[in-house]
């Protein structure tokens, strides 16, 4: 009997740890959100720095993106809903058809794509 209660623990306590990080998933830190509510234009522009710093570490921008702070952050019409549409502009880019950065952003919160374009 002791046995048993020791691995029913046992197994108990590794589902508990498997899953503990799918608990905090989501929220404000991580800039990934669940749900339907429309998420601040304060916290969209804050994950917004952060994936621009994350584009620059990974070399998808030019390291003089680094510096850039938003021009704009409004709301569009998506392909199936409205969307964030925040609006970056760099003079120092070096080419000329990518000194305005786009990126998109669900209602919600989540990060949809950047571009150059802004489609």
């Amino acid at each position: 009997m002791k046995k048993f209660i020791s691995i029913a623990f046992t197994a108990s306590l590794y589902t508990a740890l498997l899953f503990a990080p799918a608990a905090f998933a989501g929220g404000g830190g991580s800039c990934h959100f669940h749900g339907n509510a429309p998420a601040k234009e304060t916290v969209v522009v804050g994950c917004a720095k952060g994936q621009l710093e994350t584009l620059v570490s990974k070399a998808k921008i030019e390291a003089s993106w680094k510096s850039v702070s938003l021009d704009k952050a409004e709301t569009v019409d998506g392909k199936s809903t409205k969307e964030w549409k925040l609006t970056f502009k760099n003079p120092a880019a070096t080419e000329a058809n990518k000194k305005t950065l786009y990126m998109f952003y669900s209602l919600s919160g989540n990060f949809i794509g950047a571009n150059f374009t802004g489609q």
